[in-house]
Order: structure tokens, then C-alpha cells, then sequence
């Protein structure tokens, strides 16, 4: 049996500790989009309709990237170690096989 959306955006809740937000979207091809942000930092972002520059909540979506979860929790652990070193977080626990995963992705 598969897992609900709602019981997957809970154990990737869990998973990211307590800076995370997540939610989880449905993706044009009905795969799991997950959006993992941080509740401390801001990027910049072009408002393309007043060409000004905004401030948003930093998040793992990209856009045409992969989104699903081991891509997103990737992203989000980087960013942890990152900008907050010392957050704990469960997600920590798997930081050499991330970096093994992008190492990888990089070589090709």
C-alpha cells in the first residue's frame, strides 16, 4: 500500500527537523513534487511582471530539476550544514551518501 501525501509530507517533516516546512505538490507527470523550506532564510527573486527584486522563503524546488524526495532532502541537508551548522536534524545522518549522490551526478 502506498503512502498518503499527508503521511509522506509527515515523515519528511520529520525527517528535515524543525527549520524545515514541507509540502508536497503533485508534478505535471503525477510524480510527488516535494518542497522543503527553510523558516530562517530568504532569497532574492525577480518579480517578472514589476521587474523588482522580492524576498522569499529559500526552498530545494527547482524548477526542471528533480524534485522528488532523496532530491530535496539533498538539497535541504547541504543547506543545513551550510548555514546553520549545529542544527540537528535526522536527515544529518545521511550527509556522506548526499555528498556520495552529488559527487556522482557531477562526474557525468
Amino acid at each position: 500500500m502506498a503512502a498518503t501525501r499527508s503521511a509522506r509530507a509527515r515523515k519528511a517533516t520529520a525527517e528535515a527537523g524543525a527549520l524545515a516546512t514541507v509540502t508536497i505538490d503533485v508534478g505535471a507527470d503525477d510524480s510527488f513534487v516535494y518542497r522543503i523550506g527553510c523558516s530562517e532564510c530568504t532569497t532574492s527573486a525577480s518579480a517578472r511582471a514589476t521587474g523588482r527584486t522580492q524576498r522569499r522563503a529559500w526552498s530545494t524546488y527547482r524548477p526542471g530539476a528533480d524534485n522528488g524526495y532523496l532530491a530535496a532532502m539533498d538539497r535541504w541537508t547541504f543547506h543545513l550544514t551550510e548555514q546553520h551548522p549545529g542544527q540537528e536534524a535526522p536527515c544529518l545522518a545521511y550527509l556522506e551518501a548526499a555528498q556520495q549522490r552529488l559527487h556522482e551526478r557531477r562526474q557525468h
